[in-house]
């Protein structure tokens, strides 16, 4: 997938018809929004306008409390695609009525039908994102939630958009009611192309309690702690924004001396930047759900949040300025270059998230998690509207100050969730190192089981084979290693962080060689991916050594498939034996293309150390 490009998707039945039903609702889901919005500040008083902005705001948000934990229930006990075209269904009814309460103006059942599009967008932001593991393969994943957040970012921006130029037109009440009628339909028919996705648990029984609900799954959750710290990372990016997209107004108005078009101008280029570092985070992903792509995002979002304090101009003006006034001025690029990087880190930061609590969520309540991690969004977007209040109107920092404000506390979420799931940081390393020194190809990965405890057999050339087998295999991996090499400085924190587990021989240290055994069944046992190096030692001369018998006495105890892999080179890399780690050598090839192929699993009463030995030299022949 990574190699036939992300777009590819658009052109699958079994992915088209449900990407533009997704972006044809968060297109209207906006459209009508900033209709009612334009509506009440243009045709209300001032007084009447502030408060109704604030109700609509509730009103829309209120439903995500209420309804989606029952939303997650029905995603999961019912076909999805029949579930999406009834909402579809419901939605061009509400849109018809809202249309007639647009052209009557009708303030009451405006707000009314607010409250029951957020009622349907609560019930489809589970079906959503659960469906797309059911429609889309391993290696499609990250590529279809990459486009799933293009399409909605520039969706909701262009709804947005278009609300104001039709409302500005002549008839402009008219044209907006007319527009939500035809996204609605144009919504459903699409719909109806989209494939059976079979119910993932038809035995659910309804609770029909959202509370008791929301903290079952909770619980449930918090025994997978990667997801739940990636539901609660994704809330934590809606927290940041909301608090920026809240500001952008008054910050445009205030700091920028900007009229509402340069505030639109910022919205787009924030938009634009989330659907690009969407697009590219799946293209440096290979194919996979790359975690190592959320520390640079927050990385990103944290730097370029800071900056945008001090990227802020001292501006002079009579009147607020246009849009061409505005890029007329050099002081306000980098501003302009904040906001993009910061939605592009955003996409960056997201996407992995997503697709991991899709891949990683138990298959009968996936729906269900998404549904939480629904309601902790809204839970989070409100506490940041409190927090802005908080800090601006309480200790009364100014705009870019609590902009400066968010980019601290982002890098201290960050910290804390990656020190909760090692894996975030761990995946970093072995993306940066596979993007930088070394770049990895591989074949035949898929041979791999997808689940249950399974053995890597692999041929070991240098200190960083652990690093570089572990970023090109899509499930966790933990490595048995020789211990001297384990407790290489510079390296050590990095194999405790990936769980490594030392051995040695056991007539030099009989504890360590009896734990490693111990961990080994352990994991085995849990179902985990455990890779050993049969040689037991780095090569001296390029060439594989001896496989000692380890592998048998695994076998024996944990009869699980072996899967045999080899890795071509690394050899004169700068990580290999030959050259040693001294810095002040250079070694002989500083950047490597390396090479990784695994064979078809051998079932465990077929694996002998000789035999598979002659099967790495084998395969590692094939890529001569």
């Amino acid at each position: 997938m990574a190699n036939k490009g992300v777009f590819n998707l658009l052109g699958s039945i079994r992915f088209l018809p449900y990407f533009l039903t997704q972006a044809f609702g968060a297109f209207n889901d906006n459209l009508f929004k900033q209709g009612i919005l334009l509506l009440f500040a243009y045709k209300l008083s001032e007084e009447e306008s502030a408060t109704l902005v604030n109700v609509a705001a509730g009103l829309f948000i209120l439903p995500f409390f209420l309804f989606s934990p029952l939303a997650g229930q029905l995603a999961d006990k019912f076909e999805k695609g029949k579930l999406i075209r009834i909402i579809k269904l419901v939605e061009i009814a509400l849109m018809s009525l809202a249309a007639f309460a647009f052209i009557t103006e009708s303030k009451v059942l405006l707000l009314f039908l607010l409250f029951m599009m957020g009622v349907q967008s609560a019930a489809f932001g589970p079906v959503k994102y659960s469906i797309l593991p059911q429609h889309l393969k391993h290696e499609e994943l990250l590529a279809g939630n990459a486009l799933v957040e293009m399409g909605t970012f520039l969706a909701i921006l262009f709804g947005t958009i278009l609300a104001g130029v039709l409302f500005s037109r002549e008839g402009g009440v008219n044209l907006i009611a007319g527009g939500i009628i035809v996204c609605a339909i144009a919504g459903y028919v699409a719909s109806r192309s989209i494939s059976q996705a079979d119910s993932v648990n038809p035995q659910l029984r309804i609770n029909w309690n959202p509370i008791t609900e929301t903290m079952g799954t909770v619980r449930d959750v918090k025994g997978n702690r990667a997801v739940f710290l990636s539901v609660m990372a994704i809330s934590w990016f809606w927290f940041l924004g909301a608090s920026y997209l809240t500001q952008f107004n008054l910050f445009t108005k205030e700091y920028l001396l900007g009229n509402p078009a340069v505030a639109t101008g910022l919205l787009t280029l924030f938009s634009i930047g989330v659907a690009a570092g969407s697009l590219l985070c799946s293209k440096l992903s290979d194919g996979k759900v790359e975690l190592g792509l959320v520390p640079i995002g927050s990385l990103g979002l944290t730097l370029f949040g800071a900056h945008l304090y001090f990227a802020t101009p001292a501006v002079n003006a009579l009147e607020l300025r246009t849009f061409g006034e505005f890029l007329a001025d050099p002081s306000g690029y980098g501003v302009l270059l904040d906001l993009l990087f910061i939605g592009l880190f955003g996409g960056f930061y997201i996407v992995p998230l997503y697709a991991l609590i899709q891949e990683r969520s138990e298959e009968k309540k996936r729906a269900q998690v998404i549904a939480l991690n629904n309601v902790m969004n809204a839970i989070f977007m409100v506490f940041s509207a409190a927090f802005a209040i908080v800090f601006l109107t309480l200790i009364g920092l100014s705009i870019p100050e609590y902009f400066l404000v968010l980019a601290i506390m982002n890098a201290v979420v960050a910290v804390y969730i990656f020190k909760q799931v090692p894996e975030f940081a761990l995946r970093f390393c072995i993306w940066l190192l596979g993007h930088t020194m070394y770049r990895v190809t591989h074949r035949g990965l898929s041979n791999i089981p997808e689940e249950g405890p399974v053995v890597l057999v692999c041929n070991h050339v240098s200190y960083v084979d652990a690093m570089l087998i572990g970023g090109a295999v899509r499930r966790p991996v933990r490595f048995v290693m020789d211990k001297g090499i384990y407790e290489m400085p510079g390296l050590h924190w990095f194999f405790k962080l990936a769980r490594t587990i030392p051995i040695t021989s056991e007539k030099r240290d009989p504890d360590t060689y009896h734990r490693a055994f111990e961990a080994i069944s352990e994991a085995l046992e849990n179902g985990e991916v455990i890779c050993i190096f049969p040689e037991g030692r780095l090569t001296k001369t390029g060439d594989i050594d001896a496989f000692r018998k380890g592998i048998e006495l695994i076998i024996q105890r944990n009869p699980v498939p072996v899967t045999p892999m080899a890795l071509r080179g690394l050899w004169g890399s700068f990580f290999s034996h030959k050259d040693g780690m001294a810095l002040a050598k250079l070694p002989r090839r500083f950047w490597s293309k390396v090479e990784l192929v695994a064979d078809a699993s051998w079932e465990p009463e077929k694996v002998r150390s000789d035999a598979l030995e002659e099967k790495v030299k084998a395969l590692r022949g094939e890529w001569a």
